[in-house]
């Protein structure tokens, strides 16, 4: 039986490869831990950790987080309704299953090109993320939620319309190619063909895009969008940990409260 590892030295190896390779990246990135122990960042970090072990829970403050937490859901939802009106008929229009042109084999070069236009649409809605739409849209109708709502709004479209067709594509399509066979319409086909039996799992990735906006929207606030975001952006400008506690705690229960609503939604769709 041997007493050392015989893997010992490749596993020294690869560590030693590791951190030769990570070091110039860490000196490129000016990583500089030992910086938060000088005198100059301990004193403001030991004086905010201070105030943060003791939230602010007046009344006046309290009715506060409580309008913006409202209002952060207002802007999830708002924008994830929105999403909804872009996202289904672009996922309708680039589903190949609802194409009379495809029925036959090879689609025609017009509707291919369609779909084809269609879902590099979808891309480029998703590809830019709800952070850097926000910034755009705060330049254009100011500060405040309808920032938060667009920005939110044409990101989600874009996945949404992606999720959607696939979930569409990749389900049963005997159904629709029938209906459209026999002289349907391309809706007829979608709402008597394919939604019937793709609507739990349609339904089931929505709300959890519901959830994922909710999160999207307190950190759009910190670009000027509105809700809790900006509320906690003004309390680090502040320096208050008081109200950064606070407004944390708030947060986190929202997020728990939505995650645990998502849950028991798609347990009942399932």
């Amino acid at each position: 039986m041997p007493r050392r590892d015989p893997a010992l030295r490749m596993r020294v190896f690869w560590l030693l490869a590791t951190a030769a390779l990570l070091w110039p990246l860490l000196v490129v990135a000016e990583f500089q831990p030992w910086l938060l122990f000088t005198p100059d960042s301990l004193r403001p970090a030991l004086r905010f950790l201070g105030e943060f072990l003791s939230p602010r829970l007046d009344a006046e403050f309290l009715a506060l987080v409580a309008r913006e937490t409202w209002r952060t859901v207002a802007i999830a939802t708002a924008g994830l309704s929105l999403a909804l009106v872009l996202a289904v008929p672009l996922a309708l229009l680039s589903v190949r299953g609802l194409s009379l042109s495809g029925l036959a084999g090879r689609m025609a070069v017009g509707p291919g090109l369609a779909r084809w236009s269609v879902r590099a649409l979808l891309v480029v809605l998703r590809s830019v993320p709800e952070l850097i739409w926000a910034l755009v849209f705060v330049r254009v109708v100011g500060l405040g939620p309808t920032a938060g709502v667009l920005a939110i709004a044409l990101t989600y479209a874009g996945m949404l319309g992606k999720v959607y067709a696939e979930i569409l594509e990749s389900g049963e399509g005997f159904a629709a190619a029938a209906l459209l066979r026999n002289g349907a319409g391309r809706l007829q086909a979608f709402f008597y063909g394919l939604l019937p039996h793709n609507a739990a799992e349609l339904t089931s990735y929505t709300v959890y895009r519901w959830e994922c906006a909710i999160r999207s929207s307190a950190v759009l606030g910190f670009v000027g969008a509105g809700g809790l975001g900006q509320q906690l952006d003004n309390a680090m400008k502040m320096f208050s940990g008081s109200e950064v506690c606070t407004l944390l705690a708030v947060f986190m229960l929202l997020v728990a409260l939505t995650d645990r609503l998502s849950a028991l939604l798609r347990r009942h769709l399932a």
